[in-house]
């Protein structure tokens, strides 16, 4: 027999929010138990009611306190994981950055790419070319020798 589906609204008939509070508290308490036996981690409840003036803790508040502790501690040594929004999106500008400067290289590649295509065809090198893109152009056609010639050793 299946239960019906509960209205989740506030109870406004006092003995009846007691009630069920009563059975859900005792419920989640339940879940908190076969969570730490089953799974085999340590876990705390704690419950702070309107119609006591007594907390429930469980398993003890001497346990609570050493899950709570346990939980603080390992916030503090993983903080990587935990971010706010000023270090997320400094996280983020750093990921640009980096995508930046490997686009720049890859652009700078194929201008050196096409620059040497048109050396080779015209046998005349460009003249605004600086030292460091007139190096940087060697190496890439030191690079695109050695490519040819594995392509040939392959092949033999």
């Amino acid at each position: 027999m299946t239960r019906k589906k509960v209205k989740l609204a506030f109870i406004s008939d006092a003995s009846a929010r007691k009630a069920t509070y009563k059975k859900r508290k005792k419920g989640i308490m339940k879940k908190v138990s076969e969570l730490t036996i089953l799974c085999g981690i340590q876990a705390c409840a704690i419950i702070t009611s309107p119609f006591d003036s007594k907390t429930e803790v469980w398993p003890d508040p001497e346990g609570a306190k050493q899950v709570i502790e346990r939980y603080r501690n390992a916030a503090v040594v993983d903080g990587s994981k935990n971010v706010n929004q000023e270090s997320f999106m400094m996280q983020r500008i750093a990921k640009a950055h980096d995508q930046l400067k490997k686009q720049r290289q890859e652009n700078l590649e194929k201008e050196m790419t096409l620059a040497m295509f048109k050396y080779m065809e015209s046998k005349t090198l460009p003249e605004d070319l600086t030292v460091e893109e007139l190096k940087e152009m060697n190496r890439l056609i030191e690079k695109n020798m050695k490519e040819i010639e594995d392509k040939m050793a392959a092949l033999k």
